[in-house]
């Protein structure tokens, strides 16, 4: 045998006991860990051992429990899921199987129809149809719960903002284009408060242009205080909706009593119409009233020395006459003359009617002597 073969066998005889020493050992630890301590189940082990301890009407109130838990069950969702765990395992049943999913088929259905409140034109076409359609699916009104109707309101905020731009001033318009270069939530924002906030820029530099062209010293006044203040966009908004009309029509009111004051008739005329009329009745007296009722006083004046100057052509010694009614005849006695009046100048003119015919029979007459002498 060679040497090397010895050594293997020796080695073998030496390890040999030990082996044999060690494998019970071995075997008992795993027998007491078997016996003793058994591994610990993972989570899932765990779970699954929970629900194979529970009954069925156990786990169905525990799935109840969770529908009615959702944020978005509402009151009626709620009250079924307890009246089913009132009832019992059968009502537990038909709840999870059933009810459930037509309750909120219904409550989908309550919660589009509230969209249509504060819908724009898009969204409200589109609340239209699927109401309109046949045989909406719960799904399809979950989704356009919840992704359809944004897409919709987004679209009409876009066409709101556009109508501001197209009407705004310098600071809207630049506002409201940003905002449709942006996000969904930029347009919201924009809606809600960004609009107004340029807008009160756009007013404060309208109101300053009013200020400065504006004679009317009651809303010159009011103006002023308004710029040199604290208002609000809402504030500034009414101002120049609202309150600058009435308190210009208060100083047309006072302009329209200076211009009367001293008038001719046709102007206070006007005038007195204007103040009892509306405001748009003052406003157009002082832009264009006063003048065409000016240009009839002038008319009528024009007129009037027209005729007067007529009068006096016609009737030169019309004063004369007027002034001295006596008149004394050559020969005559002046105090009797006048003492007669109007009757004696009818006896005058018939005198020289009379002696008028009397000299044309004189010549009449010599006319005829000269013709018989001359035959």
């Amino acid at each position: 045998m060679k040497l090397s073969q010895i050594a293997a066998a020796v080695t073998t005889a030496a390890l040999a006991p030990a082996v044999l020493i060690v494998s019970p050992a071995f075997a008992a630890d795993k027998d007491a860990a078997t016996s003793t301590n058994p591994t610990a189940p993972t989570a899932p082990d765990q779970a699954a051992s929970g629900q194979a301890d529970e009954s069925p009407a156990e786990q169905d109130r525990r799935t109840v429990l969770a529908i009615i838990a959702d944020p978005m069950a509402s009151g009626y969702m709620k009250e079924a899921g307890h009246t089913a765990i009132a009832e019992g395992p059968a009502a537990m049943r038909k709840f999870i199987e059933t009810d459930q999913h037509r309750i909120r088929l219904d409550d989908y259905r309550v919660l589009v129809a509230g969209l249509g409140e504060s819908a724009g034109p898009g969204l409200q076409e589109g609340i239209s149809k699927i109401f309109n359609a046949h045989k909406t699916t719960l799904e399809q009104w979950r989704l356009f719960y919840e992704v359809t109707q944004h897409e919709l309101r987004d679209e009409d905020n876009k066409v709101d903002i556009s109508r501001l731009i197209g009407t705004g001033g310098p600071r809207l318009r630049e506002a409201g284009k940003k905002a449709l270069k942006g996000t969904p939530a930029d347009r919201i924002a924009f809606l809600k408060t960004g609009q107004h906030l340029a807008q009160a820029s756009d007013d404060r530099v309208e109101l300053s242009r009013i200020y400065e062209a504006s004679n009317g010293p009651v809303l010159s006044e009011a103006i002023g205080k308004l710029l040199s203040g604290f208002a609000t966009p809402a504030e500034l908004r009414r101002f120049l909706e609202v309150t600058q009309y009435e308190l210009r029509d208060q100083d047309n009111r006072v302009a329209i009593a200076g211009i009367i004051d001293g008038g001719g008739p046709e102007l206070v005329k006007a005038g007195r119409t204007a103040l009892a009329g509306t405001a748009a009745d003052r406003g157009e007296f002082l832009k264009t009233g006063q003048h065409e009722a000016r240009a009839k006083d002038q008319k009528a004046r024009q007129e009037n020395d027209k005729n007067k100057a007529q009068q006096d052509q016609h009737n030169p010694g019309a004063g004369s006459v007027a002034g001295n009614t006596a008149v004394t005849p050559q020969g005559g006695s002046g105090s009797a003359l006048a003492a007669t009046g109007a009757g004696d100048t009818a006896l005058i003119a018939g005198g020289a009617g009379t002696a008028l015919v009397a000299g044309a029979g004189f010549l009449l007459a010599a006319r005829m002597r000269r013709a018989g002498s001359a035959g």
